[in-house]
């Protein structure tokens, strides 16, 4: 797959037609809600069938540990909105949609802040294998009380120290998956030897945050290791993405107060020796279609009627700190009502940047934003109409692709197969599968990159180049 490809008639450089970026879309979903449905394993079955005849990129399952209980300081608003509770394990369903599929890649997110990383590493590259390397991570550090406080912790990481250990975490995970097995190490000798021990590596790591001594259990799969998202646009979450991430999950609710964090971030890239459009961005988007924009207008303003304000309140109370019961509804909201430390930093700092599009943050805005399409946009119209907000953020904000939320499932998701697919197929912006068997990393890169960039940081610890008494 290149990246572009088809010429676009609207402008030139030097006298020469300039390609168009193709356009990558995942699927966002989570296991929760109060659809009982998605507890049914034929839920997740039918919905990778669909996203695969649209030839969605990815499948994005996010996760979250413990319940929002910011809000009024009670975990009830949570639960009694359904606000991201109940919540099942988003790796469970995997092996089942990758058996009814093909190009599918899947992503799901998993913390670096509660298992040792000897247990992910075995169970990503069980996931890897059994998908045929379309898997792929999405990196996060954890920072709710509730959650900790299952686990039997009283305290959260600080933020910029958590973010220092999930670069460790991660540093274990490449010397696990890239750098224990060489690659011939399956010997597969009629005598008696199947593996040569000799080519599995013992990994030692002694570190501020982990210890470790063993070889990988699980022999080297399709990607080694799985593709990388990250989200998350702090100051250190930045470095950290810069360092880490292949892809990176951003929100906005406009292209022009994105498009500096991009460029950090990129920038940041390029100083670490990386391709700096090797990191590719997927923003928050979530269309209302219609066959015209009446009648997507006409299906907004029905949905509306449906929508929990309260819960997106609840959401967004626990994403920030701001527990955004104490306000008024027309209170202008500033970094400086945060009433909790440890969260999400990137979505705070929305709350201090404005433009055309919110020239203010309120209680009132928030609880009519985050009911539809969370932070990020809603784009509501025809195919055509939501294809040109597309392109606008494309080229506004020089993002690579989008992950599509839903408003009703089912319901959206069919609608982007059917009705917006086509649209960018037609305007050939839209990112093609090149064959079958592609890995979640080619299906981004191009055939042929199952593997970590040679420009990744990960790529230091492949065997036939990891020094360990270096290290």
């Amino acid at each position: 797959m290149t990246e572009t490809t088809l010429s676009d008639t609207n402008g030139t450089s030097n006298g020469a037609a300039v390609p168009k970026k193709k356009i990558l879309i995942n699927a966002f979903d989570m296991s929760t809600d109060r659809s009982a449905t998605k507890r049914k394993l034929d839920y997740w079955i039918d919905l990778a069938k669909l996203l695969e005849r649209g030839g969605i990129n990815a499948l994005f399952l996010a996760d979250t540990y413990g319940g929002y209980d910011t809000y009024e300081g009670s975990l009830d608003n949570c639960i009694r909105r359904a606000a991201q509770w109940p919540m099942t394990d988003p790796t469970i369903p995997i092996s089942a949609m990758a058996a009814v599929t093909k190009n599918l890649a899947f992503a799901i997110t998993a913390s670096t802040s509660f298992e040792p990383p000897f247990l992910l590493a075995k169970r990503f590259s069980t996931l890897d294998h059994l998908t045929g390397g379309r898997f792929g991570w999405n990196i996060v550090t954890s920072w709710k009380k509730a959650a900790f406080k299952a686990i039997g912790l009283d305290t959260p990481i600080e933020h910029d120290e958590r973010y220092a250990q999930a670069d460790e975490y991660l540093r274990v995970l490449y010397k696990l998956w890239e750098g224990s097995w060489a690659v011939d190490a399956i010997t597969e000798n009629i005598s008696d030897e199947y593996i040569d021990p000799a080519k599995i590596r013992t990994i030692t790591h002694n570190g501020k945050y982990f210890h470790l001594e063993s070889r990988h259990i699980v022999d080297p799969s399709p990607q080694r290791t799985p593709f990388l998202f990250q989200a998350g646009t702090s100051s250190a979450g930045s470095e950290f993405a810069a360092t880490h991430a292949e892809a990176i999950f951003v929100s906005s609710h406009s292209p022009t107060v994105l498009r500096p964090k991009i460029d950090k971030i990129r920038e940041l890239a390029k100083e670490r020796g990386r391709d700096p459009q090797s990191v590719k961005f997927f923003a928050t988007f979530t269309p209302v279609l219609g066959r015209t924009d009446e009648e997507a207008q006409e299906k907004y303003a029905e949905l509306k009627k449906y929508a929990s304000e309260v819960g997106g309140l609840v959401l967004v109370s626990g994403w920030t700190g701001i527990d955004l019961s104490k306000y008024p509804p027309d209170h202008v909201l500033t970094a400086e009502d945060t009433t909790t430390d440890h969260r999400v930093r990137s979505l705070l700092d929305q709350f201090t940047v404005v433009s055309p599009e919110i020239p203010e943050w309120t209680p009132r805005v928030i609880a009519e934003k985050a009911s539809i399409g969370g932070l990020g946009p809603v784009a509501v119209g025809s195919p055509s109409t939501v294809a040109d907000e597309l392109e606008r953020w494309v080229r506004e904000a020089d993002v690579d692709g989008f992950n599509v939320g839903y408003v009703t499932t089912p319901g959206s998701f069919e609608d982007v197969v059917e009705l917006l697919v086509p649209e960018l197929r037609r305007r050939g912006i839209y990112s093609e599968t090149e064959g079958e068997g592609l890995t979640a990393r080619e299906k981004v890169y191009g055939k042929g990159q199952r593997e970590l960039r040679g420009d990744h940081v990960g790529s230091q610890y492949k065997y036939d180049v990891y020094d360990e008494s270096k290290a």
